[in-house]
């Protein structure tokens, strides 16, 4: 999988709008694979990214059922919720190892640097955390769940030179390539589902994979 992503001048960089002027061009990214058994619920999920010389601006649209989050603290287990996760090596070498940003819907984050699930694994720092702009759509706790359909927002801006803080990367610019994955998850609603972007391959949902990341190319 590939996805290319375009550089956004300052007048859009802050916009909140999923169809405004900013993003309205912008390649639309569909989180529709899923992992284990298919889901009774299939949430449609998508994805835009734009970037800049400062930050990583991610996008996510959710049309979903049996919406719930339950964890308002930073590196509170918020997979557990309704949750959108980006997965990503700043560079081609995934043996550097992979940054994992998971917000449930209602903008409460968890975010690690690590070479495989549990390794080598470093807590962004709550001062870092901070720095990361998030805009969520939903309130901060949705409880109890949400069962008729609903359509949500996430939008997070993404400092780069924050990320060399905990690893070497290479800087988005025309040509650079990252590895990634997007997913979504619920794992303790009434309807958990496990999707992804790039197809993992494997009978039992992990996220922590990154040999089955795709590709990110900066326009």
């Amino acid at each position: 999988m590939i996805y290319n992503v375009k550089k956004t001048s300052e007048l859009f960089k802050f916009e909140n709008d999923w169809n405004g002027i900013g993003y309205n061009n912008v390649e639309i990214l569909e989180i529709s694979n899923y992992m284990g058994s298919k889901p009774e619920h299939f949430p449609k999920v998508q994805t835009k990214l734009l970037y800049d010389n400062e930050n990583i601006y991610v996008f996510f649209k959710v049309e979903d059922q049996y919406v719930k989050a339950t964890h308002n603290k930073l590196h509170d287990p918020v997979c557990r919720d309704s949750c959108v996760e980006f997965f990503f090596t700043p560079g081609k070498d995934i043996s550097q190892g992979y940054f994992n940003v998971e917000i449930n819907c209602g903008g409460t984050m968890l975010m690690f640097h690590q070479t495989a699930r549990n390794e080598n694994k470093k807590n962004v720092s709550g001062q870092d955390c901070e720095k990361i702009k998030i805009s969520a759509s939903m309130p901060k706790i949705v409880e109890p769940e949400i069962q008729q359909p609903i359509n949500w927002t996430l939008k997070y801006d993404l400092p780069i030179n924050m990320l060399e803080n905990y690893t070497q990367i290479i800087k988005p610019a025309p040509g650079v390539k990252w590895r990634a994955n997007f997913y979504k998850c619920a794992d303790a609603t009434s309807h958990p589902h496990w999707l992804t972007w790039s197809k993992v391959e494997l009978p039992k949902p992990d996220f922590h994979r990154p040999e089955f990341f795709g590709t990110l190319v900066f326009d």
